[in-house]
């Protein structure tokens, strides 16, 4: 008799599809993983945004918006690239430079700034723009310095007219300007990166400067171009005028990035989700998937044992399994990338509704992750179907047949010994995270679940057979449905392996993603609230003047008042290859270190805040562990524009999570960023109604709540991420424990047979999957706990915080899904022996 693979793989498929549906689900949703996050990891690697407010520049030259940070050398030099916090800044005077180059009609330097009028909130630009912007007077002349030209709004609200005088606050202070003129705005200065959505407000380009804070300095240098010159030849022009002098030359849709800053973390972000979390995502999926084609491949092992027997070669046998796998992965595969796009899309919206992405950007649909999910899913199934074909296709045909019929107790040595490496190296890696801090404590941390994961799934049968006994004990003494399912789960040991493994999965990642959230936002909420000492808090989204603190401090019966000019600094932490540019959160405060001391309690550790001033500084403690710096030392960091310094550390404390990581003086701070405007204002002392003129007023707890709500953008990532996730891993246990319970259906028309009851299979049942879904939740939740513990130590100091009811909620739906998956399933299985 001859025997065709194909064949065999072909009569499988179509004669018991059942057999290959829950291999088709779990190779659909792996695509699906890998569809969603490759479709955002190339979106984030080819973000763009047309220019709009330079679309009539053909040149704009500019800062570089990136800092690097370099490890390695030689051929293992890499660059890391880390967008700046803020806007870095050129020369002012290269805008006489490039005008001097060949091609070049005109170059203006371009300024974009915050201004306030009474209670309102202007966008100003200094009047040169007007060139490339469309911008046109209406009445009047054009400013000069000490003038201002207003748009129709600002005039309106103002309620002035040409020849008025209006009283404005800019960074350099509150100044009446003489309106010299109205004008209307053109598709430049209404574009939708300018912050225009309000009044606009144009100065003389000599003074603009220096109401913008920033003097002789510009954004950007748009150059426009001669008749006939076209773009490319006017930067090679302009890129030689300007050598030397840092500034970067753009054309295309490179000039959209200059007017949109959050272009940079829009990729980060995109990238840090499609890369980072996708590769998680990805090996997730690969794992899962794997798992339930070798489940499907060892449930037909009795039929490879009769093909055996039959004279089937082992070449053979597993040519038949790698036919199967060419037969269901791909078609898998391109089902699974539809929904891909789809989640890809919806992600990606949401993260642009939120303010992440700017909306600009357009999501970038290519063939390449359309071609490596199928890809991913062909080869897991190819090396799953091996894997698990191998051993029935090459040990004799009377063993197969005997193998087939029991479950061999005793575990493969390779997969023994792989586990328990995973299982040590966990431990491992659960050390180095409990001895280090911040973001090193989180990449750890991450290791520390893959492998507990991967340890879990290699040594699954001893760990089923293991819990089955222990947990079987108190099941015995439960009646006879609930001791034959005790019976059962330490027989088979294998199947209670392929139920458990997913539901550990789900609640593992779950628990860490979701927990990691809860806890750092408790411990910095609980940092907030001690850390405001002050009797009132002043805010305004639109910033409050520069000189807030000054206008609190005359009001009645304050004691003292300081302002907080919050934004973000660029710190290098680790060494040798482990280098890195870490974010930190800084407040420039208006006042002494003493003065603050009075308004906010920032748990000083070491040193003092009395010295606090220019080129000192004072940081948390966990970003001195990061750096390895303490008081005395000097901390080398990036102000938000990029400027590089090193001020001296005075003071070590421990409340930066929840207030901020490093303390600086409002001075050397305000020059380097875009608005100058104070966010917070503490005072002490006074009454709320002697401060509302100057913005809204809350107390300490009720601003700590408004706080709670602006990380409403980090919550959602990371529970998207678990959901993501989390629902994967549930629908992989229900595919999987309908796997199962279906492959039973002799053993279950067995029990009839000898006499069970209809209610008292499904009795069983029920305790079974209790049983499953109790040691899946308590293994899950204890590589979350080893995951989390040394994490939330080194960051926060502290436990990790878990909400009773959200944990519940957890456990409740790990024990729902896994007593549907079980009972309706064996409900559909019994009605032929009613």
């Amino acid at each position: 008799m001859r025997i065709v693979p194909n064949g065999l793989a072909r009569a499988a498929v179509r004669f018991k599809p059942a057999s290959f549906a829950g291999t088709f689900v779990a190779l659909m949703m792996s695509a699906l993983i890998v569809t969603a996050c490759g479709i955002l990891l190339e979106t984030g690697l080819r973000a763009s945004v047309p220019a709009e407010r330079y679309a009539q520049a053909p040149v704009v030259a500019a800062a570089d918006q990136y800092e690097y940070v370099v490890t390695g050398s030689g051929e293992d030099r890499e660059e890391e690239a880390v967008p700046l916090p803020d806007t870095a800044r050129v020369d002012a005077a290269l805008a006489d430079r490039a005008a001097a180059a060949p091609g070049v009609a005109t170059a203006v330097a371009d300024h974009t700034f915050p201004v306030r009028a009474g209670g309102g909130a202007l966008t100003a630009h200094g009047w040169g723009a007007h060139a490339f912007t469309g911008t046109a007077l209406t009445s009047g002349t054009a400013p000069r310095t000490g003038e201002v030209v207003l748009d129709t709004a600002a005039a309106r609200a103002a309620k002035a007219a040409v020849g008025d005088t209006v009283a404005l606050r800019t960074a350099a202070g509150q100044q009446d300007f003489r309106v010299a003129g109205l004008a209307e705005a053109g598709p430049g200065d209404t574009a939708r990166n300018t912050g225009t959505a309000g009044a606009l407000a144009w100065f003389a380009d000599a003074q603009a400067p220096t109401l913008a804070g920033h003097p002789g300095k510009a954004d950007a240098i748009a150059v426009l171009a001669q008749q006939g010159t076209d773009a490319d030849t006017l930067a090679g022009s302009v890129s030689k005028a300007l050598a030397g002098s840092g500034a970067q030359v753009h054309v295309g849709d490179d000039r959209g990035a200059i007017e949109d800053p959050g272009l940079g973390y829009a990729k980060d972000t995109l990238v840090g989700i499609g890369a980072s979390f996708g590769g998680i995502a990805t090996i997730v999926a690969v794992f899962t998937a794997a798992g339930t084609v070798t489940l499907s491949v060892s449930q037909r092992a009795r039929e490879f044992a009769l093909l055996r027997a039959i004279g089937a070669t082992p070449r053979q046998i597993r040519r038949a399994v790698a036919a199967e796998a060419l037969l269901v992965a791909p078609l898998a595969g391109i089902i699974g990338c539809l929904p891909g796009i789809g989640l890809a899309h919806w992600w990606f919206g949401q993260l642009q509704d939120r303010g992440a992405i700017p909306q600009a950007v357009q999501v970038h649909v290519s063939g390449l992750p359309i071609l490596a999910a199928v890809g991913t899913g062909l080869l897991t199934a190819l090396g799953a179907g091996w894997a698990a074909g191998r051993r029935p296709a090459k040990i004799k045909p009377g063993q197969a047949l005997s193998e087939a019929s029991v479950e061999r107790l005793r575990p493969g040595v390779v997969r023994t010994v792989l586990g328990l490496g995973a299982l040590v190296g966990g431990a491992i890696l659960t050390g180095v995270s409990a001895n280090s801090t911040g973001d090193d404590a989180a990449g750890a941390a991450l290791g520390v679940v893959m492998l507990f994961m991967l340890s879990v799934g290699l040594l699954g049968p001893l760990v089923a057979r293991v819990c089955a006994g222990l947990f079987g004990l108190p099941l015995r003494g439960a009646g006879p449905a609930a001791g034959l399912a005790a019976a059962n789960s330490r027989t088979n040991a294998r199947r209670l392996a392929s139920a458990i493994t997913p539901i550990v999965l789900a609640t593992a990642f779950s628990s860490t993603l979701v927990f990691m959230h809860t806890s750092e936002n408790h411990a910095a909420d609980k940092q907030l609230r001690a850390g405001i000492t002050a009797d009132h808090v002043v805010t305004d989204p639109a910033g409050l003047p520069v000189d807030a603190a000054a206008l609190a401090a005359r009001a009645p019966g304050v004691e003292t008042a300081v302002g907080l000019l919050n934004t973000q600094v660029l710190v290098p932490v680790g060494s040798g290859e482990f280098k890195a540019l870490q974010g930190a959160a800084v407040q420039g405060v208006t006042g002494s270190g003493a003065e603050l001391a009075k308004v906010q309690d920032l748990d000083v550790r070491e040193g003092s805040l009395d010295r606090l001033g220019k080129g000192r500084i004072a940081i948390d403690r966990t970003l001195a562990d990061s750096a390895d710096a303490g008081v005395g030392d000097r901390l080398p960091l990036y102000l938000p524009d990029g400027t590089k310094t090193a001020p001296e550390i005075v003071a070590v404390y421990g409340r930066g999570l929840g207030l901020a990581t490093v303390t600086m003086d409002r001075p050397s701070l305000a020059g380097h960023v875009t608005s100058a405007f104070d966010s917070t204002l503490l005072v002490r002392g006074g009454s709320a109604k002697s401060l509302t003129a100057l913005g809204a007023v809350t107390d300490a707890s009720g601003y700590a709540t408004e706080q709670g709500l602006d990380a409403k953008l980090g919550a959602w990532s990371n529970y998207m991420m678990a959901a993501v996730l989390g629902g994967f891993a549930a629908v992989a246990a229900v595919n999987t424990l309908v796997m199962t319970v279906l492959d039973r259906r002799r053993e279950l028309g067995t029990l009839r047979l000898i006499g069970s009851t209809r209610r008292q299979v499904l009795q069983m049942l029920r305790w079974e999957s209790l049983l499953v879904s109790t040691v899946g939740v308590a293994l899950g939740t204890a590589i979350a706990a080893a995951t989390l513990i040394p994490m939330m130590h080194g960051m926060t100091g502290e436990a990790p915080y878990v909400p009773p009811l959200l944990y519940g909620s957890f456990a409740a739906a790990a024990g729902g899904l896994t007593l549907l998956a079980m009972t309706l399933p064996a409900r559909a299985a019994l009605r032929r022996w009613s």
